[in-house]
């Protein structure tokens, strides 16, 4: 798959691009099941919120067919390496959900600034990529983002471990206030199966989920091969050492897989 010129500019200008149901029904379903699962499972890489709730799930490739596949897919790969133009390997894979009524804020940040303090990562030559597994409204927590923000460079941060449970290098409020002045905020919305790729400096967060909507999403951070992270401080199934490039599987192995698994369980 690949981007055509207006996508790659609007990319660059804006610092984001939605690709509206780029994955199918049948490819979300199977996903969105085996997110589920694997939420129900008591390991190191699934996180949760204070109350208990689901908050993210680490290296889902690693344990999940599914989502090894999806990690490896082509309308995933392809775009970032066209935008990057070079090869990429996995930073990070995680599953981040919003639950219903329960679900957290993630605060006002930049996601270079954590890989760069954290992991070693030279440059912000990593890209976020996510696909929604729910229905992504204005109402259930979609992500926020200040479109140009990204232009700003690595802007100052600092590590909060008291508000949320996972620790965040966060943005202060005039910060914020100034880069939205400039950009506004948007909030892309949109059904399952859709894909979201964003810069790594690109200004972020979402608010709580209040609402009977839940709202997951898949976030693939791929980085250039160039680019590997020199001084990892984090457990490696959050900051990945693995730098050889993705090879990308073929375009059906999803829908193939899920055919496969439903006839298993028939």
């Amino acid at each position: 798959m690949r981007l055509s010129q207006e996508q790659i500019d609007q990319f660059h200008t804006e610092g984001w691009l939605l690709l509206p149901e780029l994955f199918t029904p049948e490819e979300v379903d199977v996903l969105r099941r085996e997110a589920i699962a694997i939420y129900d499972q008591h390991r190191p890489e699934v996180w949760r919120e204070k109350n208990g709730a689901p908050r993210t799930a680490f290296a889902a490739h690693k344990y999940n067919e599914a989502f090894r596949l999806l990690g490896a897919h082509p309308r995933m790969i392809e775009p970032v390496e066209q935008v990057f133009g070079e090869h990429v390997y996995m930073h990070q894979y995680k599953i981040n959900a919003k639950s219903a009524f329960t679900g957290e804020v993630w605060q006002w940040h930049q996601d270079y600034g954590t890989w760069k303090r954290d992991d070693g990562m030279p440059q912000p030559r990593a890209m976020n990529i996510s696909v929604f597994l729910d229905e992504v409204m204005p109402i259930n927590g979609p992500l926020m983002l200040v479109p140009r923000s990204h232009n700003a460079g690595d802007l100052k941060a600092s590590q909060d471990l008291q508000t949320p449970s996972y620790p965040l290098w966060t943005l202060d409020e005039d910060t914020v206030t100034r880069l939205v002045a400039e950009g506004g905020i948007v909030a892309p919305t949109g059904k399952p199966g859709s894909m979201l790729m964003f810069h790594g400096n690109l200004v972020h967060g979402s608010a709580g989920n209040i609402t009977p909507y839940p709202r997951k999403i898949v976030y693939l951070t791929l980085n250039s091969v160039s680019n590997y992270i020199r001084t990892p401080t984090r457990p490696e199934f959050i900051a990945h050492q693995d730098f050889a490039p993705i090879v990308p599987v073929e375009d059906d192995a999803l829908v193939r897989y899920a055919r496969s698994h439903r006839e298993a369980a028939e």
